[in-house]
């Protein structure tokens, strides 16, 4: 069974928080939102690595059907990047180091800043 997360932007607050599935295992992880046809404006998935670092939250693009938002965020729950992620591209990578990625809807992008403070809340 696949956890859910909701993620708010504190800094600049959402219209609909985000709705997200919480991946935390290798598998989970490697399939992100890989093969889907769509995502919710309001859906994505959030990514978790045990700790900080630029080249294990590093992501591909392989197999994606369509673009996201890239959106980083450190151990603080701070956004340390955003990037608007291309499908098919090989790879993505942080500016700085981070903790979880989220995959969102591509339109999520203009919501999100380097310096903003997220909250997660675990269904």
């Amino acid at each position: 069974m696949t956890r859910t997360v909701t993620i708010q932007n504190h800094t600049n607050l959402l219209a609909a928080p985000i709705r997200a599935q919480n991946c935390t295992d290798f598998w989970s992880k490697f399939r992100g939102l890989m093969l889907q046809n769509s995502i919710p404006l309001d859906g994505g998935a959030l990514l978790a690595e045990d700790k900080s670092s630029r080249m294990n939250t590093s992501i591909h693009m392989l197999f994606m059907r369509f673009d996201i938002a890239a959106i980083w965020i450190d151990a603080d729950r701070m956004v340390v990047d955003v990037q608007i992620a291309r499908r098919w591209r090989l790879a993505y990578m942080p500016a700085k180091p981070a903790r979880y990625i989220l995959e969102a809807h591509v339109n999520q992008a203009e919501h999100f800043k380097v310096g903003d403070r997220v909250s997660f809340t675990y269904d």
